[in-house]
């Protein structure tokens, strides 16, 4: 699970950060609005931990961003306000829940686990094609694919930015842990891969390449 905490507290964020870590969360660190941004741009968060300003309307836009983007992303606000009206406001604007600092980190932890469990399912059905991100499933007209690993989400990827256009560069920061470990070459056989594992056997084509612009994801379309 990737979960993005927005927290301008650089110690705050630091020990959160080795929180979440140990209980096996991937977690990215943004230290003011553009970073944030620029991290919801380029991945997919399955949960977003936002510190919460005292009548703070950027805060109300960024989290109604998020949810119009991604609506399946949980939004956790954490906050210093005592006041029931900052609740209520970050409850409105589409946050998921509110949780008051100073932090009980087991509490937290575990109202992370229950939204991540009960919260909105992240499978993507488009026409006979299901992916399921959570059990690294694909099933194609009743019959499930074998495809897993980063091939599977490259795939998972871009099949949740259906009709835009990703390059390489912003597929290897959103599934490589280390981008900048990895060549670009590696996106060029993950794709390689879903053509001969699942686009020629079931004679679809599901990514195209969009040349010196990178992929994107066209299923449903014959090979053929």
């Amino acid at each position: 699970m990737r979960v993005l905490l927005i927290e301008n507290d650089v110690e705050l964020s630091k020990l959160l950060s080795e929180k979440l870590q140990a209980s096996e969360y991937q977690c990215d660190i943004a230290e003011n609005l553009s970073d944030a941004k620029y991290y919801l741009d380029i991945r997919n968060y399955d949960l977003v931990l936002l510190s919460w300003e005292q009548k703070s309307s950027i805060n109300i836009s960024l989290v109604k961003d998020i949810k119009k983007a991604a609506h399946k992303t949980s939004v956790i606000v954490l906050s210093e306000d005592s006041h029931k009206e900052s609740e209520i406001e970050a409850l409105r604007s589409g946050a998921d829940d509110f949780i008051r600092k100073p932090l009980d980190y087991e509490i937290l932890l575990v109202r992370i686990e229950a939204k991540l469990r009960f919260g909105a399912s992240n499978i993507i059905e488009i026409d006979e094609l299901i992916i399921n991100p959570e059990e690294e499933k694909i099933i194609y007209q009743g019959e499930e694919i074998e495809l897993k690993g980063k091939p599977f989400e490259v795939l998972t990827h871009l099949a949740i930015h259906k009709d835009q256009i990703v390059s390489k560069e912003q597929l290897l920061d959103a599934i490589w842990e280390e981008p900048e470990l990895v060549t670009p070459n590696v996106i060029e056989v993950a794709i390689n891969q879903i053509r001969q594992k699942m686009d020629k056997p079931l004679d679809i084509s599901t990514i195209e390449t969009v040349r010196r612009r990178g992929y994107r994801f066209c299923f449903p379309k014959k090979l053929t």
